[in-house]
């Protein structure tokens, strides 16, 4: 039940971190919609491990291999079955960790819930799980594709460096060119440095995602609990190391009265719009036809590569180095996965739309 995402297009989601694989079951896919397999890979491209320096070096090819659902290139509204073999898992690299507890990690946690946890690289707590949310992402964007939808994230800050304006101020073109993906060319160059130093450290370090969806028809989301934005945060709030979820002008807004941050409709052309989008295109928990925009932060990486205090499984006092390959920063492989997230909540949500209407 709880390894599931979404109502009518729905992701179920299997497989550990140092299993054979990770897979997923996409159900509620419209048929007819044309699967384009490289767009996909594409997807799990920009995700996968040992993309640059700033990842971790665990090479992985992360193919997909679809199992079902499509047929002649396309959609048959069947359910969509995928793979994604594992191949360069490390198990011994952790095997100095089976009688310890990783300081905020899921180990304690998990222990305490089962009786039991698979201690190589976290099981299925690990941050690998998200190459099933990146195929099924990938799939939501093709649909959203033809709706006219688009969504893109970004790193908008690592540490104490961050992008000053709103996302309106920066070319999001240029998210891809770098490998923090940051549309902010000197930032990007200051962000790098400063998670090479982390690195190099032994350590890690946080930030903050910026996610801005353009073409949303109005009228998505349910009043009450069925709130657009309630949707979003859980669907960003499940991503591994996510801390903290915001849209529109957030925190920020509380410094404004509501006279400066209310957003005072007119009439374009016959279309009623707003002049400014304090609200981050959300009102009263339904989409307003103005651009969405929110934020994920997320904390460093938990795993450090420097000597630790904890306790064993007794309870024991006991220190631990950890081994293996890590991410200094999480941030610049989470951007397709904030996407992700948010393709499969809005299409999500168109579908929902389409049933409650005659």
């Amino acid at each position: 039940m709880f390894n599931s995402f979404g109502n009518i297009f729905r992701l179920t989601s299997f497989g550990e971190s140092h299993g054979k694989g990770i897979g997923g079951i996409i159900d509620g896919f419209p048929a007819g919609i044309r699967i384009d397999l490289n767009f996909v890979q594409g997807e799990l491209a920009r995700r996968r491990p040992g993309q640059s320096s700033l990842t971790s070096s665990r090479d992985e090819e992360d193919k997909v291999e679809f199992l079902s659902g499509i047929f002649e290139g396309k959609s048959t509204g069947c359910p969509i079955g995928f793979m994604v073999w594992n191949a360069d898992h490390h198990s011994a690299d952790y095997d100095h960790l089976k009688e310890v507890y990783r300081p905020s990690h899921a180990d304690y946690t998990y222990r305490a819930k089962y009786g039991i946890r698979d201690h190589r690289g976290g099981g299925r707590s690990s941050a690998r799980e998200t190459i099933s949310r990146v195929v099924a992402g990938a799939v939501a964007k093709l649909a959203l594709r033809q709706l006219g939808i688009s969504i893109t994230a970004y790193t908008s800050q690592v540490g104490p460096i961050r992008l000053e304006e709103n996302y309106t101020a920066y070319n999001l073109n240029l998210v891809e060119s770098n490998p923090v993906r940051c549309p902010d060319p000197q930032k990007a160059r200051e962000m790098e440095e400063l998670i090479l130093q982390v690195k190099d450290e032994g350590d890690t370090i946080g930030g903050v995602i910026t996610c801005v969806i353009k073409g949303c028809p109005i009228g998505l989301g349910q009043p009450v609990f069925g709130k657009l934005q309630s949707a979003l945060a859980s669907g960003m709030l499940s991503i591994n190391a996510a801390k903290a979820f915001e849209y529109g002008d957030g925190f920020k807004g509380l410094k404004l009265k509501g006279s400066q941050q209310n957003d005072v409709f007119y009439n374009n052309a016959g279309r009623i719009e707003t002049r400014t989008n304090h609200s981050g295109g959300i009102q009263g928990g339904i989409s307003n036809g103005e651009d969405i925009f929110f934020r994920v932060a997320f904390k460093p990486v938990a795993t450090v590569l420097m000597e630790q205090h904890t306790v064993n499984v007794d309870g024991i006092d006991t220190t631990l180095r950890a081994r293996g390959r890590h991410d200094p920063c999480v941030l610049p492989r989470a951007v397709p996965i904030v996407e992700a997230m948010a393709a499969m909540t809005l299409l999500d949500f168109y579908l929902i739309d389409r049933t409650t209407q005659l």
